[in-house]
């Protein structure tokens, strides 16, 4: 595969990591609200959440696509391109994962730190702002490394909808080369470069914002 092959292919590489930011960031900015309704909201929110990490999570990725882009937003008439809508998509399936992360991280936090906060007259919103969420977060990063490792390999589907991400043009390649082991061999291996940069990146991030002796057992 030649050096034309190789750039073309590094350019799907930067619409992957455009679909799997964009993807992560809609999953983080829905899945924090998801995951304090369901802790601390009454029943009726903890139950709208249930379902819908429930339906999310309960279907394949590539069904969601087609409900979606050739169903839901057909009907409504919202008129998406294909990356859009694929990044839309997996935003939304991603805040199902990404709520539960953040649910477990803010169910380890003992409760009398929210206890204490009520204690010295700060309401329960700001509670959950400034004590909950900071540690809750820190805590859910390496949920998030694994969440990431899934999104990146789950952009692939997104060839599906005709998404010029990496899969599609090493596809595209192949059948003008006639050539396809080089085309997807450099596609596996962009694919592992990125998963390995992702999660190194999100473990140094772990070690830089870890508060020293927080979560650590200790010997007795």
């Amino acid at each position: 595969m030649g050096f034309e092959e190789l750039y073309y292919l590094l350019k799907g590489a930067l619409v992957t990591i455009e679909l799997v930011a964009g993807a992560l960031g809609l999953g983080l900015v829905i899945g924090i609200p998801m995951a304090v309704g369901q802790v601390y909201g009454n029943k009726p929110v903890s139950k709208a959440v249930s379902f819908y990490v429930w339906f999310f999570r309960g279907l394949p990725l590539l069904v969601l696509f087609f409900l979606f882009y050739f169903g839901l937003f057909t009907l409504i008439n919202l008129d998406l391109s294909a990356f859009a809508a694929a990044s839309l998509v997996m935003g939304m399936r991603s805040a199902a994962y990404q709520s539960q992360i953040l649910r477990g991280s803010i169910q380890s936090i003992g409760s009398g730190q929210m206890l204490a906060a009520r204690s010295i007259g700060m309401s329960k919103s700001r509670a959950i702002w400034h004590i909950i969420l900071p540690q809750a977060l820190r805590l859910s990063i390496p949920g998030w490394s694994s969440e990431y490792s899934g999104i990146l390999k789950d952009s692939a589907v997104a060839y599906a909808l005709g998404v010029m991400e990496i899969l599609t043009r090493a596809n595209f390649i192949s059948s003008r080369t006639y050539k396809p082991m080089p085309a997807f061999l450099a596609c596996a291996a962009i694919f592992l470069i990125l998963t390995y940069i992702g999660v190194k990146s999100l473990n140094l991030l772990e070690k830089k914002v870890r508060i020293p002796g927080y979560g650590e057992r200790r010997e007795i």
